[in-house]
């Protein structure tokens, strides 16, 4: 082991490839931990170099790469240092579980699929937005079109092609403010067609359950087993739309199995149907390539909606809905009436970002994060949750745990609370009871934090 002085590097650990990667994780995780402060200065790159005996250009990309993030800051003269500008990093290490309550402030969240945040591309993201300051025309900085700007539906409908298999004109693009946002406006130009209810699937994100009920009259609960949303029972209801979460079932984690999704698009015709492709996290496959949206195999009778949620932040707001054209109209006039559309720097930026490569090499890094993450997270789920299982496919950023049918979801949920651990139940995200299980989500958690919440919740059951 090195020491760099506050640096407690384990060279030996470092896999043959991939050492960048490595490299960008363990000095991240020493910023998370407090071992590397705001205002640290790091060795010079030949100086740990030498030490990790490693070459120079891997210390010198990794320090790069965090540049880019925003975490680490050259100064001319005075050598690397942890950025000292307003940066939040996530809280340091829980306490042990037992005074976890009186030493946290907050509480450590593991139940949302979120992405790490901390890894948001911050120096990018300001270049990109201060390139479009300084080229914008009068233009651009007017009204943008409703259904968004031009720029950002060309490279959304390129990165769609590569990643996504889904081939559209830029003109089907409709720029919207997230997931959420997409699902009201497809909400509302249903009901104005007689549309009035929907099916879902149970258990389902309860988020988007909430959005769809604010605007439809009832919600039927279509059940979701291994091979993802039962069919069999929406032929048997009146819905005319439904929506999917095909490629990773939130929050059972299977995907939609391709006879299924043969069987949907078939009752789809056959009602005259609609069915809305929430295209949940799909980025994120760590065994394969990840599965082709549904939309390529069907574009009159699927809806596409998806953001960058969980590649960028979602507090940027921007996600895009696809639809089929005989709606297309009718939802950008609708998005026209709501708000104007979105706001045009943010999507410029964003488009700059695409369009330079900056989202694939993101994605890229994620994955190999969150894969690990992941992993991690399984190995102290078989150690410390004996007797449970998980289920789903290896991808996404959160698992699904089933608890022995014995054991209370939910109060296991109120007594994690209780010791500084949100997790949700899976009673949370269903209408009918069930079989009880755990969410967990671990993307924007280090490994170490990771480990001490499933412990924490290991105590719980087994007490």
């Amino acid at each position: 082991m090195t020491g760099s002085g506050f640096l407690q590097l384990a060279p030996d650990q470092a896999p043959r490839k991939g050492r960048t990667s490595w490299l960008v994780e363990q000095l991240r995780a020493a910023m998370t931990d407090g071992s590397l402060q705001v205002g640290a200065r790091l060795p010079a790159t030949r100086v740990l170099a030498a030490e990790l005996s490693m070459a120079r250009g891997t210390v010198a990309q990794a320090y790069q790469r965090l540049a880019e993030e925003g975490l680490l800051v050259a100064h001319q003269g005075g050598g690397t240092r942890v950025a000292g500008t307003p940066l939040t990093l996530p809280p340091a290490e829980p306490a042990p579980v037992g005074a976890m309550r009186e030493e946290s402030p907050e509480l450590l969240d593991i139940s949302s699929g979120m992405p790490d945040l901390s890894a948001f591309p911050r120096a990018a993201w300001l270049k990109a937005e201060r390139a479009v300051l300084a080229t914008a025309t009068a233009r651009e900085l007017g009204y943008a079109d409703p259904q968004g700007a031009p720029q950002l539906r060309a490279a959304l409908a390129a990165w769609l092609a590569r990643s996504r298999g889904v081939t559209v004109n830029p003109q089907q693009v409709i720029v919207t403010a997230g997931v959420t946002g997409a699902l009201s406006l497809l909400a509302q130009v249903l009901r104005d067609a007689g549309i009035t209810t929907c099916a879902v699937e149970d258990p389902g994100a309860c988020g988007n359950r909430r959005n769809l009920s604010y605007w439809m009259d009832g919600l039927t609960p279509i059940p979701v087993d291994a091979d993802g949303l039962a069919v069999s029972h929406l032929i048997h209801t009146d819905e005319r739309a439904v929506l999917v979460t095909p490629a990773h079932q939130f929050p059972t984690g299977v995907a939609l199995a391709p006879h299924r999704r043969g069987e949907l698009l078939a009752w789809a015709k056959e009602v005259d149907g609609l069915v809305i492709e929430d295209d949940y996290d799909s980025e994120y496959r760590y065994d394969r390539a990840p599965i082709r949206a549904m939309h390529a195999a069907a574009p009159d009778r699927v809806a596409h909606i998806s953001s960058l949620s969980k590649v960028l932040a979602p507090a940027l707001r921007l996600g895009w809905l696809i639809a089929p054209p005989h709606l297309h109209d009718d939802l950008v006039r609708k998005r026209w009436a709501t708000d104007l559309g979105s706001p045009a720097l943010p999507q410029l930026a964003l488009a700059q970002l695409i369009g330079s490569g900056v989202l694939e090499r993101q994605l890229r890094s994620l994955r190999l994060r969150h894969r690990q993450r992941r992993d991690a997270a399984v190995a102290a789920i078989t150690e410390h949750l004996p007797g449970c299982t998980i289920e789903g496919i290896a991808a996404g950023l959160h698992l699904l745990v089933r608890l022995p049918e014995h054991v209370d979801d939910a109060e296991v949920a109120a007594r994690a609370r209780a010791v500084g651990v949100s997790v949700h139940p899976l009673s949370q995200h269903r209408f009918a009871p069930g079989s009880p299980g755990l969410v967990i989500g671990y993307g924007p958690h280090p490994i170490p934090r990771l480990q001490r919440a499933i412990e924490a919740l290991g105590t719980i059951i087994r007490g």
